[in-house]
């Protein structure tokens, strides 16, 4: 990647559904290995509508601009990403569930409000680069990013470019079908990868087998065990195991077909549900090597930029377009 000078930053914002992390990101940040950033959050408040998200975005942005300027940093360029389906060359967020957006010009609006060049991207696209270029897949060819958290999505990294698809819509393999007769997804379909791997298909298959409230790590908002709360009780718990058994019987399912389409030197998994580690990584590679049979087992490994990858992406997202 070509070095811009030293005093040159950008503003990277990644926009999640219930938190806004973002970072003014500095070219020693891109000369990877990644080093650390300095991530701020913010409420995203969806419960107040797009328009209210929206400005909080552009307010955040300008917070950044003016933090750039004050440390004598030219703010050169604006990168933002953000999650459902982005199209990616018209710098339109075109849907968004989670936080209500439906065909939202952001790239335009925050080019119109920080007088800066912008990017808008997807999230786990942008994860996904970042862990292919200053993560785990760094100095791989071909890296498979998968993200496992309260939904599962996964982005094609080859020689550190994603492909976003046709309609912005690439990567999906949460919604791939491994079980017809599965239970429903609400992506509408039955039997997806998500309805059974996801971090929040774990707790609730849990719950839903248990039948009664459980003791342990629970989600503050709701009380319930999460999936690591899940993954604790392995060694102890029957029902555990088998809702265990089950997500990773899926997720493996969802990796071959990810695996046979891509044919990748590594899967790079990330999200809250990789914190599981051996307890995920071991069983999963396992399943995944017995269910290839001319395919190439690739490396299975856990992302290591953490919750800072959104960020990241976002800032090579942005430092693309003013790289010398």
């Amino acid at each position: 990647m070509p070095v811009a000078p030293a005093r040159d930053a950008v503003i990277a914002i990644d926009v999640g559904g219930t938190s806004i992390k973002s970072a003014l990101v500095t070219t020693a940040h891109l000369d990877g290995p990644a080093a650390p950033l300095a991530v701020h959050r913010h409420p995203t408040g969806a419960e107040q509508g797009a328009d209210a998200v929206v400005d909080t975005i552009m307010g955040i942005a300008g917070g950044h601009a003016a933090e750039a300027a004050a440390a004598g940093l030219s703010a050169r360029a604006a990168g933002i990403v953000a999650p459902g389906v982005i199209d990616e060359d018209a710098g339109v967020a075109v849907w968004a569930a989670n936080i209500g957006f439906r065909s939202v010009p952001l790239r335009d609006l925050a080019e119109k409000a920080l007088g800066l060049p912008a990017a808008l991207g997807h999230d786990v696209r942008a994860g996904a680069l970042a862990e292919a270029r200053l993560g785990a897949g760094r100095g791989v060819g071909r890296v498979w990013f998968v993200a496992i958290g309260t939904g599962i999505a996964g982005a094609y990294v080859r020689d550190g470019r994603t492909d976003p698809g046709a309609h912005g819509g690439s990567g999906e393999i949460g919604h791939v079908v491994v079980r017809a007769d599965g239970p429903e997804c609400p992506c509408g379909q039955r039997g997806c990868v998500e309805v059974y791997a996801s971090a929040s298909a774990v707790a609730r298959r849990y719950h839903e087998r248990l039948g009664a409230p459980a003791r342990g790590e629970r989600d503050p908002a709701n009380g319930e065990v999460t999936a690591a709360g899940v993954v604790a009780r392995l060694d102890r718990d029957p029902v555990a195991r088998e809702v265990w058994a089950e997500a990773v019987d899926a997720l493996a399912d969802g990796l071959r077909v990810g695996v046979t389409l891509h044919d990748p030197d590594v899967i790079v998994i990330g999200g809250g549900l990789a914190e599981a580690g051996a307890a995920l990584f071991e069983p999963l590679a396992a399943t995944l090597r017995g269910r290839l049979t001319f395919q190439t087992m690739p490396a299975l490994v856990p992302a290591t930029l953490g919750d800072q990858a959104g960020c990241l992406g976002a800032a090579l997202l942005a430092h693309a377009l003013v790289a010398p």
